[in-house]
């Protein structure tokens, strides 16, 4: 591929229609002219991205018939930390590198999680409305019983980056901190104060719950009816990493029965959620529109790195983040 000569181009399901973004201009100092492809399916992407090189999504899926069907193409950079909407196998089978970014929102999201677990536990919103809209003793009303925060038990499932920082965030309020990660160094977990459990011993022992794992075939409602029925009734489930770990009709069951205490959502099995979804109606239920990750400065890193991984590709030079590390590129790359 020459210098500066392949085609980028971000792919989405909605119109866009962007001012120009900070990934747009990084691009335009390296030569680079950014695409924009509006595609509302598998048939538009392949007959809209045939001539792309490099493609730039955020929840644009990347399916086994797009990869094997754009022959052009090199790598997908997904905007964000998770990847789920790409099929890693597919493309490594058709020599395309899946990039992810995943160090850029740590603090936003495990900041997000401390201050769901907060609210939930001091009755927070509920108290706000009702003090707003029913008075004095209403709001009162509602103080007991409330557990406290100092000396309760965390449960970190999901000990990566954004897990373990969620736990040293945790131990300053006096919370102590078990977790669960087949897959985390076990140092790395000590350094951050984890104490390692089973699954089944996170979901028994813990006072609040805080969901951090990626979302793959392994754990696709890794917390369904089961595993809500281990919980505390005083305790509390966040979640603020994929709606699909968790069984979300199981959580309204459990929610609805008042076999927990409420729960923190910011992530749903249906990403912009039916208005009629009971999760919305329950009021010790906080819910976020997909939001931990965002702030002003994150989202320029974010776009800054996904448009820097796309100049790497472009320019002949390996990303810095591959997912699949196996793969064997279309085009040998420095």
């Amino acid at each position: 591929m020459e210098k500066n000569k392949a085609i980028v181009a971000r792919v989405e399901k909605a119109a866009i229609d962007l001012p120009l973004s900070d990934e747009t201009e990084v691009l335009q100092k390296a030569g680079i002219e950014l695409m924009n492809i509006n595609a509302a399916n598998e048939e538009e992407i392949i007959a809209k991205a045939k001539d792309v090189d490099v493609a730039i999504t955020e929840r644009a899926a990347f399916t086994r018939r797009i990869f094997e069907n754009l022959p052009k193409l090199q790598a997908v950079v997904r905007c964000g930390i998770g990847y789920d909407n790409i099929n890693v196998d597919a493309a490594t089978d058709n020599h395309v590198l899946v990039v992810n970014i995943p160090d850029y929102c740590f603090e936003e999201v495990s900041n997000h999680a401390i201050v769901m677990l907060m609210a939930c536990a001091k009755k927070l919103v509920r108290m706000n409305h009702l003090l707003k809209t029913a008075g004095w003793e209403a709001s009162r009303q509602i103080m007991e019983p409330m557990g406290s925060i100092w000396g309760q038990t965390l449960g970190i499932v999901g000990c990566g980056n954004i897990g373990r920082m969620t736990a040293r965030k945790a131990q300053c309020f006096g919370l102590t901190v078990i977790g669960h990660d087949p897959y985390v160094d076990k140092n790395l977990a000590k350094e951050s104060g984890i104490a390692l459990k089973s699954l089944t011993e996170v979901m028994k022992e813990s006072d609040y719950i805080s969901l951090h794992p990626c979302l793959n075939q392994e754990t696709f409602h890794l917390i369904g009816e089961k595993e809500l029925h281990m919980m505390k009734p005083s305790a509390y489930l966040i979640n603020t990493a994929r709606g699909s770990v968790v069984d979300e009709l199981a959580l309204i069951r459990a929610l609805g029965e008042k076999r927990i205490a409420g729960a923190g959502i910011d992530v749903f099995e249906k990403d912009r959620i039916d208005p009629d979804n009971l999760l919305l109606k329950m009021d010790h239920v906080i819910v976020t529109p997909h939001s931990a990750f965002y702030c002003d400065a994150s989202l320029k890193r974010l776009r800054i790195s996904v448009g820097e991984e796309a100049i790497r590709v472009a320019q002949g030079r390996l990303p810095k983040n591959v997912v699949n590390k196996d793969v064997k590129p279309k085009v040998a790359l420095q």
